[in-house]
């Protein structure tokens, strides 16, 4: 996986937060993050998932939680050329974290029982 870069589509602040960490990547005009507003269309919350998706140079899109209510319905379906890419929901500044909204953690919840969560 050497190389490979993470991808953001967040709030300015979050993305601001991950180009100082270094995570930032432009390469002919191509930037690996998309800073999203109240004004930011849905479609192109989509188009930009779906590019940083298929882009064979990013490993991992991270991606505001209340962002990914947005997009909830789009419908993405891997070729088979390409690699494993994955998408990892976070919160945001302004919208506190909610578990029940964590795609991720639901599915994970599923794998135990009830008694083994206590």
């Amino acid at each position: 996986m050497r190389g490979k870069l993470v991808a953001v589509i967040g709030d300015e602040n979050t993305c601001t937060g991950f180009l100082l960490a270094g995570v930032g990547e432009t390469n002919k005009g191509k930037s690996n993050f998309f800073v999203v507003d109240a004004e930011t269309p849905k479609s192109a919350i989509e188009e930009s998932f779906v590019k940083f998706m298929e882009d064979e140079n990013v490993a991992v899109v991270v991606i505001n939680q209340i962002v990914l209510l947005t997009r909830s319905d789009i419908s993405w379906t891997p070729t088979d050329r390409q690699t494993s890419s994955c998408s990892v929901e976070i919160p945001s500044k302004d919208k506190p974290y909610d578990p029940t909204n964590d795609s991720i953690l639901q599915r994970a919840m599923k794998m135990f029982s009830a008694d083994e969560l206590r």
